[in-house]
């Protein structure tokens, strides 16, 4: 039995972060990523929470590491970002981690802040060590970050503690996606979950391939969700429309604030509009359903039928001379309309009157 084959097997829908439901069942989760967005301020970062909570957000992402954790302070070409399009092009790998970190130090005090503001809190890890120094804060959940996803140590490592882990795929195979998975489970993971991700900052909405994620969940039997970098809310909606139950975006107080992350990010007020936009379109998903709804039920008055639209006297032929076919449904129903022509009145019939079979004969 292949990997792929061993993981389709494992029903591992629905997944709970402290107090928060991810599943088909719930509304759409919205995750606002901090991420840098404090600017190395630890006062911006409480800020950031209180705008999460105001938007109607019900977790809040951190990331724990710091630039020795995550790279080496090294200025040869290869820690030099070289990509002409990034928004970081020509920065050593060193000086951006340093300037986007969120310090150690003030992890404990933003997931209390947090819980106090109700809002629950889980962060992305980079290394074996910031587990362990999560799990003295007792965090609740694990995020993987898409360049990690191959780093299979790191992956046993957060399995181990039994929390909840999910998984961005950026630029994974499936091959890869899959080894993730069950290293994962073969770890000691329960739940877990993945994002479809496109590992670019910020990411084209072209390129979300939001089609990918209900084969995704096919596939692997878990939630999956949408790590966004694309600007505006039309990819995450769509991922919600095609299964994703969650959404990851970055949350800035103000993109004119500028900060390493704050061209990919919403504000306040964006937030606000997807998560209630998310909420919306999830309840318009509803069920298979065809005929009037029960609300629909009055408007098919509105609906068309057969009225008499000019006196007929006993006796006369119908035709579409004195017969039409208008609103509202209160006569004969239109199909019948070619049937009657021809036929012959049993009474006078004033105009405006709705035709009824005992007016025929």
């Amino acid at each position: 039995m292949g990997p792929l084959v061993t993981a389709a097997l494992r029903d591992l829908t629905e997944m709970k972060i402290g107090n928060v439901n991810i599943g088909l069942d719930y509304d759409p989760v919205i995750i606002a990523e901090m991420s840098g967005n404090h600017n190395q301020s630890l006062q911006r970062a409480l800020d950031i929470v209180d705008s999460a909570v105001n938007a109607g957000v019900q977790l809040l992402k951190l990331q724990t590491y710091t630039p020795d954790t995550i790279t080496l302070n090294c200025n040869s070409s290869e820690f030099v970002i070289s990509n002409s399009k990034s928004l970081w092009s020509g920065r050593t790998l060193y000086d951006l981690y340093s300037e986007a970190h969120t310090p150690w130090e003030w992890q404990e005090e933003i997931i209390s802040y947090a819980h106090k503001k109700g809002i629950e809190c889980f962060s992305s890890v980079f290394d074996e060590s910031s587990v362990d120094f999560l799990e003295s804060l007792g965090i609740k959940g694990y995020k993987l970050a898409s360049q990690e996803i191959v780093h299979l140590p790191l992956i046993k490592k957060i399995a181990a503690t039994g929390k909840p882990l999910i998984m961005s795929t950026g630029m994974a195979t499936l091959s890869e996606i899959d080894e993730a998975v069950c290293t994962a489970l073969n770890s000691g993971a329960k739940e877990i979950a993945i994002m479809k991700c496109t590992s670019t900052y910020p990411a084209s909405v072209k390129d979300s391939n939001v089609l990918s994620i209900p084969i995704l969940r096919k596939i692997f039997n878990i939630e999956v969700g949408l790590s966004d970098h694309t600007l505006g809310i039309g990819a995450a909606l769509g991922a919600i429309a095609h299964g994703a139950t969650f959404i990851e975006k970055h949350l800035t107080l103000d993109r004119n604030d500028g900060g390493v992350d704050s061209a990919f990010s919403l504000e306040p007020k964006e937030f606000e509009k997807l998560v209630s936009e998310s909420k919306n379109l999830k309840m318009s998903l509803g069920s298979v359903s065809f005929g009037p709804s029960k609300d629909e039920i009055p408007s098919l008055s509105g609906r068309r039928s057969i009225f008499v639209s000019k006196d007929i006297k006993k006796g006369e032929k119908f035709s579409d001379n004195n017969l039409k076919i208008v609103r509202p449904n209160n006569g004969l129903h239109p199909k019948y309309f070619e049937h009657i022509i021809g036929l012959h009145a049993k009474e006078n019939i004033k105009f405006g009157t709705p035709l009824k079979w005992d007016d025929i004969i």
